[in-house]
């Protein structure tokens, strides 16, 4: 059975963020996002809205496609 869109998402930004080599706070302040609520994307705990997902990929600085294309 597949995992869960949530928790998907959440590990294809935890390998983005790793990879640019920084830590959540950082990444949540990049997104604009309260540093809890960044790290419940991450864990898969969060239902993020389109508008969130957006503001995620501008932070990371990458595109919808390219981040859902690493779910």
């Amino acid at each position: 059975m597949p995992l869960d869109i949530r928790i998907r998402f959440g590990r294809a930004i935890c390998r983005i963020r790793e990879e640019q080599e920084i830590n959540q706070e950082e990444a949540a302040e990049r997104c604009g996002l309260h540093r809890t609520y960044y790290s419940g994307i991450e864990r898969g705990v969060r239902n993020v809205s389109l508008v969130n997902i957006e503001r995620v990929a501008k932070g990371l600085k990458t595109t919808l496609p390219e981040l859902f294309r690493r779910l």
